[in-house]
């Protein structure tokens, strides 16, 4: 679990923190978690800005292939989307 927390602020393409850790080098939990919690953090509003809706977060995602995260990652979120969409009121966690 050490690791997952660890290195979800990895980006796919090395730019990330805290190891600059690139693709495949970044645990796959952590790749996993990169997806989930920056959508996570979309849907919410902040004191910044609003949450964003559901299909702008997902294509943002979408548009960060490569580049954020992990391709492959991505592609089994957006397989999972409709999935996700009719579960979300019951798998967002509040603070």
């Amino acid at each position: 679990v050490p690791e997952i927390a660890g290195s979800h602020h990895e980006k796919w393409d090395g730019q990330g923190y805290p190891g600059g850790l690139s693709d495949e080098a970044i645990p796959l939990g952590g790749r996993i978690l990169a997806v989930a919690d920056s959508f996570s953090a979309m849907l919410q509003d902040r004191p910044y800005r609003s949450g964003m809706d559901f299909d702008t977060a997902s294509d943002e995602i979408r548009a960060n292939i490569g580049s954020q995260f992990d391709p492959q990652v991505v592609h089994a979120f957006l397989a999972c989307r409709n999935l996700i969409r009719g579960n979300l009121g019951r798998l967002h966690m509040t603070e």
